[in-house]
């Protein structure tokens, strides 16, 4: 078996500013040796698609029910009001997704996914890194925004890779302070730690000559036998230095009260706005993972009296995605920007458990993909009528489909080469931007493209 931390509770609050940058740099301190990440290997001949120039990743931490998701089934385990409708390939309840019922023609389903794992935290690990959660690896393995960073980043002021809602998350582990996450909360006012006015109209002046000193003191020990690690410091907060005082940073971040009623008036909604704006503004954000918690539904899931509930969250998310959607073909972007949906593993399938939920299912789940040159109006693969085992994988390889090959579809989408490979670490273990994907183990599920 293949199997690769985070769990579904924790709330964090808005950072100092000095709060904001400390955090920061110690994320990219604790990647360590940046300079390791050279020496690279590739498989010959291989083509990334490169239909997209941005991955907004939606993280559903917790874990959903697939079968009161995206793959519904007739049974007696639905709801009275569940009003299940079938659009092609694809059935959703109308009760818990109006708006993606609306759009199903942008939406392809792969249902033939199963996890290796079925615990939160190495769930958790293996999701937002592809790899399996090994304690003996784990400070070696980025996540696949730190990679994506890595390969795309560079493009512009704005980090690379943005992760809102997330503390606790991977981040860039070995790959440097550059390609670590920007961890914002996302709120209407926007990020009041990208200016420093205490010293009133000479606070910019000031900073930066302060800045300036802190970079000739830090000088030293950035040529010392520790100096990778100072480097990776110095890097995260030259990064967050250069958004300061800059207004069409600061502009990201912030929203109006209608575009936050749009999107639902939640936190999800919230953060999918800022990734809306991020992905407009092309100006360097590749990769950006927003995070809805609360599915780790064990009981009272269609208790409406009960919080959360699959109401709730259904209708939070379809609220916030049929926002972000349609704002991206407005501005031309959905095309251009591919949409990930998914949480760790499945749910136990058929009748609901004693106390009105459901458990830890690896067995099966399901991934909603959406924009990025992904073909809608389609599923592909199927489970059983109960929703437990996949039946028909639907796919090329014949086989379910792991999060390696959902990893090796979005570097391919990215324009990535998903076989290449770091020899050059700390520990000297050769990480795989895919594990086994220059054997052709783990690949892109190209049929999501058409």
């Amino acid at each position: 078996m293949r199997p690769t931390p985070f769990t579904d509770c924790g709330n964090h609050r808005t950072p100092s500013r000095r709060a904001f940058l400390f955090q920061a740099a110690t994320a990219a301190t604790a990647g360590l040796l940046a300079s390791h990440a050279d020496a690279e290997v590739a498989s010959a001949g291989v083509q990334p698609r490169g239909t997209a120039d941005a991955t907004i990743f939606i993280n559903l931490a917790g874990a959903p029910s697939h079968l009161d998701t995206f793959d519904p089934k007739d049974g007696p385990w639905n709801p009275p009001d569940a009003d299940l409708r079938q659009y092609g390939d694809i059935i959703l309840s109308r009760t818990l997704f109006p708006e993606l019922s609306r759009i199903t023609s942008d939406l392809c389903l792969l249902q033939s996914v199963q996890s290796w794992e079925a615990a939160h935290e190495r769930g958790q690990f293996y999701l937002q890194t592809a790899h399996p959660s090994n304690p003996a690896f784990a400070a070696e393995t980025p996540h696949l925004g730190a990679v994506i960073a890595r390969e795309k980043g560079g493009l512009g002021p704005m980090p690379p890779f943005l992760a809102f809602n997330s503390a606790g998350i991977q981040g860039a582990a070995f790959l440097g302070g550059k390609v670590a996450p920007l961890m914002p909360t996302a709120t209407r006012t926007g990020l009041a730690t990208l200016e420093h006015n205490y010293f009133g109209a000479q606070s910019q002046q000031r900073f930066s000559d302060r800045f300036a000193l802190l970079e000739a003191l830090d000088a030293p020990l950035r040529r010392q036998p520790f100096d990778a690690g100072m480097a990776a410091y110095a890097d995260f907060y030259g990064g967050a230095r250069g958004m300061m005082y800059n207004p069409s940073l600061a502009d990201v971040f912030k929203f109006t009260q209608a575009d936050e009623a749009r999107y639902g008036n939640t936190d999800l909604g919230r953060q999918l706005i800022v990734a809306r704006n991020a992905v407009r503004a092309r100006n360097g954000a590749v990769f950006i993972t927003a995070r809805q918690g609360g599915w780790d539904t064990h009981q009272n899931m269609f208790d409406r009296g009960y919080a959360p509930n699959m109401y709730q969250l259904c209708n939070d998310l379809d609220r916030a995605i049929g926002g972000l959607v349609a704002d991206l073909k407005e501005s031309g972007d959905f095309d251009r920007t591919l949409i990930v949906i998914m949480g760790e593993f499945g749910r136990t399938p058929g009748l609901l458990n004693s106390r009105g939920g459901r458990d830890h299912h690896k067995w099966s789940m399901s991934v909603a993909l959406l924009g990025g040159g992904v073909r809608g109006g389609r599923a592909i693969g199927a489970k059983d009528a109960n929703g437990d085992r996949v039946v028909d994988p639907g796919w090329r390889m014949d086989r379910p489909i792991f999060m390696e090959d959902i990893a090796a579809t979005i570097f391919s989408a990215m324009g990535i080469d998903w076989t290449k490979s770091i020899t050059d670490t700390p520990s000297g273990r050769k990480f795989e931007y895919v594990p086994y994907g220059i054997t052709g183990l783990y690949v892109p599920v190209d049929e999501v493209f058409g």
